[in-house]
């Protein structure tokens, strides 16, 4: 789009379906780059990925030309693909409906790349629904408890 200039940059954190934890070590790398280049193919600009066993942040560099919320539909079920397709974990593999997303200045991308990149730290004094919650709560995102984790089944 000519003479249009933007600056979006949008923290992206995702579930596994039930909160499961399927991330294994052996193709988180994988897993993360794949995403990665999910992301880049449109022309979107991945500033950090990590994660943990049962959940993903992503720290993305928004272009204007395509939606939220259908890059991460293309995100989550093209990964969801190509997990089940390589048969990393037994039986069927998904993420969970819906994902949080937060914005941020250009002065915050340090403290939030540096956050993304300590997740295992982070996680051994917060659980993933204590992280989730407090960004919610951080951002002023208006939700009902009740409904931000869909059931363990």
């Amino acid at each position: 789009m000519a003479n249009t200039y933007t600056q979006i940059h949008i923290q992206v954190v995702f579930a596994v379906q039930n909160r499961q934890s399927l991330i294994q070590q052996k193709f988180k790398d994988e897993l993360f780059k794949y995403i990665t280049g999910i992301i880049q193919n449109h022309e979107h600009k991945v500033l950090q990925i990590n994660g943990m066993k049962d959940h993903i942040h992503i720290l993305i560099g928004m272009r204007p030309s395509q939606s939220l919320s259908d890059l991460m539909k293309q995100v989550k079920q093209d990964s969801s693909k190509w997990i089940n397709n390589k048969k990393f974990i037994m039986g069927r593999f998904s993420w969970q409906a819906g994902y949080g997303a937060f914005s941020y200045s250009k002065s915050q991308l340090p403290d939030v790349i540096r956050y993304i990149q300590n997740q295992e730290k982070h996680h051994q004094k917060m659980t993933f629904q204590e992280e989730y919650l407090a960004l919610l709560k951080t951002h002023m995102v208006d939700f009902d408890e009740r409904f931000v984790f869909k059931p363990i089944e």
